[in-house]
């Protein structure tokens, strides 16, 4: 068929409706349509076959929104899948996006995920949970039989603490003037009224050098620093004396000092107490209390006792 044909007598297949664009076309007698034939931008009478597909130049713009009733109008050419033979295909694929002109595609369904991720959650907080509960039921268990959760015994470190800091109270040994040794013209008495003593006895005479006492100590516990406390009374003035341990002179002396505050002469006024420290050794000990040169020896002894240092 000759370019710009347009008997109809062939398929549409057969035309170059641009043969008039080339040069054998134009060689061939190929022309230009006028007034509508069937060529690039005219319309023609063949689009009867061509349906909807031909669209004249400028007719529909790419890139602008086209209004959501041409794709809400359904087409009379239309089949759906649904009645096609087989039904309707299985191709899965990725979510289609939302659609131009308002129309909507399916995207990920966020719900289902949600909901995915908050199982997790609560499956992770429940293995914790348990897990807790295990070792708390373990230890108890552990309490109850006696014994720790390894399977041996030990002291637990609250009590081994207490004891060490807390040890065992150990009584001392004590006494008053009947069981001391006396020299150097010391002597019992009970004169002076106040002595705590057995029946208000006291040492007396302790007042020039020689004067002595002894106190011969046992069950001492171990070796160590002791406190000897002594009940004295003095006549309303300081006074002091040499302390002697197992032959040993100690490096201070027994401090008695008017702590009473009584007037210078007044005995019964002048009971106190002092104490001084001594170096003791395991088992027993001989405590001598003199009168030497440069001690102020004027003092009545009442008791004495011993405590650990």
């Amino acid at each position: 068929m000759a370019p710009g044909n347009d008997s109809g007598s062939t398929t549409p297949e057969g035309d170059d409706p641009f043969g008039y664009l080339y040069a054998d076309g134009q060689a061939a007698g190929a022309t230009p349509p006028e007034g509508g034939g069937y060529g690039y931008g005219y319309p023609s009478s063949r689009s009867s076959y061509r349906g909807n597909q031909i669209r004249t130049v400028g007719e529909r713009q790419y890139g602008q929104t086209q209004p959501t009733q041409a794709y809400q109008q359904p087409n009379a050419h239309y089949q759906a899948p649904e009645t096609m033979p087989g039904g309707v295909p299985n191709q899965p694929g990725p979510p289609t996006a939302p659609m131009r002109g308002g129309g909507r595609g399916r995207g990920p369904n966020t719900k289902a995920l949600l909901i995915g991720a908050v199982a997790v959650v609560a499956a992770v907080v429940i293995g914790i949970g348990v897990a807790m509960l295990s070792n708390d039921s373990g230890d108890d268990k552990g309490e109850a039989g006696g014994k720790p959760a390894g399977g041996s015994e030990s002291v637990q470190p609250s009590e081994s603490a207490s004891k060490s800091a807390s040890p065992a109270k150990v009584d001392l040994p004590k006494t008053d003037a009947k069981t001391l040794k006396l020299a150097g013209g010391t002597s019992t008495a009970s004169d002076v009224q106040g002595a705590k003593g057995d029946g208000g006895v006291y040492v007396a005479g302790f007042n020039k050098v020689g004067a002595s006492l002894t106190w011969t100590v046992n069950n001492i516990p171990k070796d160590g620093a002791y406190k000897l406390h002594v009940d004295y009374g003095v006549p309303g003035k300081d006074s002091d004396a040499t302390i002697d341990v197992n032959g040993k002179k100690q490096s201070r002396p027994l401090n008695m000092q008017n702590f009473a505050g009584a007037e210078e002469g007044d005995w019964e006024k002048g009971w106190t107490n002092t104490w001084a420290i001594v170096q003791l050794t395991k088992g027993t000990n001989a405590i001598t209390v003199s009168c030497e040169q440069g001690n102020k020896c004027d003092a009545n002894f009442d008791r004495m006792w011993l405590t650990q240092g």
